[in-house]
């Protein structure tokens, strides 16, 4: 019987050996997940910080954006206003040129022979009087239609 003691004996020394093993084997490996986990907690903390960063970004780019998009909607507003305005003075323009153009589309009456007295070389210091260009007729025709 004592050899069979010593034989349980020897069994138990053999598995509390492999025991003491495994834990430190075990112990080792909840040492690299403590460091581990100090890492990770670091990190989380870092993506944590960089969300917050981030979210504070959006913030201000929507704001930004809002700001801008008020702008640029004032901006249509007044080109809108000085759109209707210059198309007021282009009707404006078109209409007055409309009313200077169409005595000019008619035919010119024959104009009245204009009653000067009879020059002479005597009265006329340059010599006998000239006869008028039709660029002079055309410019006394319309002066005489511009009076009112």
């Amino acid at each position: 019987m004592i050899g069979m003691e010593f034989l349980l004996e020897g069994a138990l020394v053999l598995l509390l050996g492999a025991a003491i093993l495994q834990a430190w084997r075990l112990e080792r490996a909840l040492g690299v997940l403590k460091r581990d986990r100090g890492e990770l907690e670091t990190l989380v903390r870092g993506f944590n910080s960089a969300t917050a960063a981030a979210a504070a970004g959006i913030a201000d780019l929507r704001h930004s954006a809002d700001s801008a998009g008020r702008d640029v909607e004032r901006q249509i507003e007044r080109a809108t206003r000085l759109q209707d305005d210059l198309q007021f003075l282009i009707d404006r323009g078109e209409r007055l040129a409309d009313r200077l153009e169409a005595p000019l589309r008619q035919p010119a009456p024959e104009p009245p022979p204009i009653m000067r007295p009879a020059r002479t070389s005597e009265t006329e210091p340059n010599g006998p009087a000239r006869r008028q260009s039709q660029a002079e007729r055309d410019l006394m025709q319309a002066l005489r239609l511009a009076r009112p």
